[in-house]
């Protein structure tokens, strides 16, 4: 339960970060970099939870 709840947080967290990372992106190209920096952050909120789970 405590995996899927972190990943439902992570999914609405990077529904809004992607659309700001695109847009981002579409006015200027040298926030590729930091644009999908911010859009992978949300989905190591998943994996840690994995690693925990299989941990405990």
């Amino acid at each position: 339960m405590g995996v899927g709840l972190a990943a439902l947080g992570a999914g609405v967290a990077e529904g809004g970060i992607g659309a700001a990372a695109v847009g981002a992106i579409a006015e200027d190209e040298e926030f590729f970099g930091i644009g999908l920096l911010f859009t992978v952050i949300p989905e190591t909120l998943v994996i840690l939870a994995l690693v925990v789970i299989f941990i405990v």
